[in-house]
């Protein structure tokens, strides 16, 4: 089992890094395998809408780590998606990665557990942690639980290391994605089946 942690700052082994590693720990320490993987700090371009990704299993723009991101994502259990705030949302960047990760690879992921985690010095954490929260609900992913919103505070890593209820919350994210994982590897050959994939009905409100 295995869990992919992305890190969507533009800040490699700033304060949503450390979030992040605390997380790591807790899964490694319940014997969960984990790649904690850096978007960068290059350009990430937005997605277009062209829906090209539904033919070729693959975002259509290769220029940048989405593709690559979303090869490692086709291998994973479980997820963690961490950001920090930006003008009270997540950065821009993490955004467009969403968009384009859940678009092109979203079906790799459906049923699986995932969480969300955010860093600020100060405000704009709920906001930020709602906007990344949507994406798991929209796909049918099992949301991993904690003791308290999943989020840090600190200016710097050195500062969140003195957030103990943010880092208490941190080690619950991964106590919590290591017991569900475990739940679902051993469903496995019990006999219980997915849930049923019920077709979706797209309803426009313009007539």
């Amino acid at each position: 089992m295995k869990v992919l942690l992305l890190n969507g700052s533009p800040n490699k082994n700033g304060c949503t890094y450390t979030a992040l590693c605390e997380v790591e720990k807790e899964l490694n320490a319940q014997g969960i395998q984990t790649e904690l993987v850096w978007l960068g700090n290059g350009p990430v371009r937005g997605c277009v809408g062209c829906r090209a990704c539904k033919k070729l299993g693959r975002c259509v723009y290769s220029d940048d780590p989405i593709n690559e991101i979303g090869q490692k994502i086709k291998e994973a259990d479980g997820y963690v998606f961490g950001a920090p705030v930006h003008y009270s949302s997540p950065n821009g960047a993490m955004v467009s990665a969403m968009d384009r990760l859940f678009m092109a690879y979203g079906s790799h992921m459906r049923l699986k557990p995932a969480a969300s985690v955010v860093s600020a010095r100060r405000a704009g954490t709920t906001a930020s942690y709602d906007v990344l929260n949507k994406y798991i609900g929209i796909n049918n992913m099992i949301q991993v639980p904690s003791k308290y919103w999943n989020m840090v505070h600190g200016y710097t890593p050195e500062d969140v290391m003195k957030d103990e209820e943010g880092l208490t919350v941190m080690r619950t994210v991964g106590s919590n994605m290591a017991w569900l994982l475990k739940l679902i590897n051993g469903a496995k050959g019990t006999g219980l089946e997915k849930p049923v994939d019920i077709p979706k009905a797209t309803t426009n409100f313009i007539r």
